[in-house]
């Protein structure tokens, strides 16, 4: 993406996360922040003192400070525009407008630009003015209801919400980019919090719309599937199996429980009949498991060919073998991060550096 402009007047995670991909793959992305700096900078201190999600989300960015009330801050950020091919936003609902640089109006001036528009619930509906945050969305969308214990709802351990519309609001760029060389034409785009869960929530909407089905909270389990769920192994390893149908249920029988013939057993042979006795199922492989050491059942249930992993700590996912790094450089010195997730033959050793405020 050399050679293309985004103007990102942007804040916390949701717009830094969707303009710093873009930053990833070569554009030149000027982030504009409030005098005071983008409030995400102070979230935390845990990366050498600086933010975490900062440092994460902000990777190969400009950084302009302007204040919006002042004409002179206005006028620059409109010239900067005029040149950009992408503007993105996250204010608050309307605060673009009122400062002079909505979306409708930019577009109607520049034919070729593409707007994006981050928002809680979106430009229509009776909340389109609602203020909202990652873990506000969580509850709304019904996410945290499904998540958790069957003793309380939960909330998703990270900004689920705040990275996947991110997510959204990065693919719809790159289609509006694709459509631009075909059309000459920009495109109005708007991705909110609430939308973005609405989707991930199909399935659970899907069965509760169609078959009155009131999604369980099952922690590390899954409703419909059994064996499912985490058994310890005699030395207190947590393992999570999902056995996905019966082919699978036969070699965990034969490769590892050493029940050879149980996959024949009307009361085992189907995961339906599994997950009507849940219980049931899930004390024979427990038995199995809670006899044997993590590092005889690893080799196992590899040899089975079954889905299985351990339930790591962050700690863990550190240390782990199969992590990917890549590097940046902040202001307080060199920050290592998972890889990007998508790899292709001649990737960037390094991403680029973390701007300090007006660099």
């Amino acid at each position: 993406m050399d050679g293309l402009l985004v103007v990102s007047v942007e804040q916390a995670v949701a717009a830094p996360y969707c303009a710093a991909r873009l930053a990833d793959a070569g554009a030149r992305v000027i982030k504009i922040e409030r005098p005071e700096g983008d409030f995400a900078r102070a979230y935390d201190g845990y990366v050498k003192g600086e933010s975490s999600y900062f440092v994460w989300l902000n990777r190969g960015k400009q950084s302009v400070a302007l204040d919006f009330k002042q004409a002179e801050d206005l006028a620059l950020l409109h010239r900067m525009i005029a040149k950009a091919d992408v503007l993105i936003q996250n204010l608050a609902p309307g605060a673009a407008e009122r400062a002079g640089f909505g979306s409708a109006a930019m577009r109607a001036h520049h034919r070729r630009l593409i707007t994006v528009d981050v928002s809680g619930y979106g430009d229509h509906g009776p909340y389109k003015n609602r203020r909202a945050y990652d873990l506000l969305v969580q509850a709304e969308s019904g996410l945290a209801s499904i998540t958790g214990t069957a003793d309380a709802p939960g909330r998703v351990g990270i900004s689920a919400t705040d990275i996947g519309t991110g997510m959204y609001a990065h693919a719809a760029v790159l289609e509006a980019l694709l459509a631009r060389q075909k059309t000459g034409e920009g495109r109005a785009i708007s991705v909110s919090l609430f939308s973005s869960m609405a989707e991930w929530m199909t399935v659970p909407l899907l069965a509760m719309d169609y078959a009155a089905y009131e999604w369980p909270r099952l922690g590390l389990t899954h409703p419909f599937i059994a064996p499912y769920g985490v058994y310890p192994s005699a030395d207190k390893v947590p393992l999570l199996i999902s056995i996905q149908n019966d082919r699978e249920f036969e070699r965990l029988c034969h490769g590892v429980l050493d029940r050879p013939g149980l996959e024949k057993d009307p009361d085992y042979a189907t995961n339906k009949a599994r997950n009507s006795r849940r219980d049931a199922t899930n004390a024979i492989v427990q038995e199995c498991f809670g006899a044997q050491s993590f590092e005889t059942l690893a080799a196992k249930l590899d040899a089975a060919q079954i889905a299985w992993a351990r339930v790591s700590s962050v700690g863990d996912l550190s240390r782990h073998p199969q992590l990917r790094r890549t590097v940046f450089t902040s202001n307080k010195g060199e920050v290592s991060i998972p890889a990007l997730a998508a790899s292709y033959a001649g990737e960037p050793e390094r991403l680029g550096d973390v701007p300090a405020l007006g660099q």
